[in-house]
């Protein structure tokens, strides 16, 4: 339990702007990267980022200061952007970001040895194929695997997130590994058949 951050949360509630100011600045980034990687668009992770904060600001008083701060934020921008994402249906953007964008923490998981420039475009084809994977991930298992590979979060912590049991965490992680893995071979399939004329 973070007991600055229930003190901070306290304060905010009864009209502190100072510490509702400091707890924008301790999770405005938190928040924009978890938008930014569950959205893929950065106009769109800032406007969840914005609207993350107003609902915590107006609903300040639903707080339990028993819970950890950390988990009732991420909680609330996860829905926001679980939210979007329903709304989109499917629209892709074109201006979304590319791996060499702002984003480029969105691949942390991928080892970036590049030494020579064919190692770096091998290594963005593979960012840009997980990017593509992941955006195809069906809703109730995206988040997941978001808040499990990219933003760390252990099993517990998704479950106090996004409010589940942690049996149906663990059970969606492993779902949504095995739907990426298929996917990612199924690509591989599709270029080996299919190659590209040079």
């Amino acid at each position: 339990m973070n007991f600055v951050e229930a003190r901070l949360a306290k304060l905010a509630r009864n009209g502190d702007r100072n510490a509702f100011a400091e707890l924008v600045e301790l999770y405005k980034d938190k928040i924009f990267h978890l938008a930014y990687r569950m959205l893929n668009n950065k106009q769109e992770a800032e406007d969840a980022v914005q609207e993350t904060f107003l609902r915590v600001y107006t609903n300040l008083h639903r707080y339990d200061e028993n819970q950890k701060f950390s988990t009732w934020i991420f909680r609330i921008g996860t829905n926001l952007c679980i939210d979007k994402l329903r709304r989109r249906k499917n629209t892709y953007s074109l201006d979304a970001e590319m791996p060499d964008g702002e984003g480029n923490d969105y691949y942390t998981m991928l080892p970036s040895l590049e030494d020579t420039p064919e190692k770096q475009i091998i290594v963005s084809e593979t960012q840009e194929q997980i990017r593509r994977a992941i955006d195809t991930l069906p809703e109730k298992y995206k988040s997941i695997v978001i808040l499990r590979y990219l933003q760390d979060m252990s099993l517990q912590e998704i479950s106090e997130v996004l409010d589940m049991p942690v049996t149906t965490i663990k059970t969606r992680v492993h779902r949504g590994r095995e739907y990426l893995r298929k996917r990612l071979e199924q690509e591989e399939q599709d270029a080996n058949t299919n190659p590209v004329p040079r």
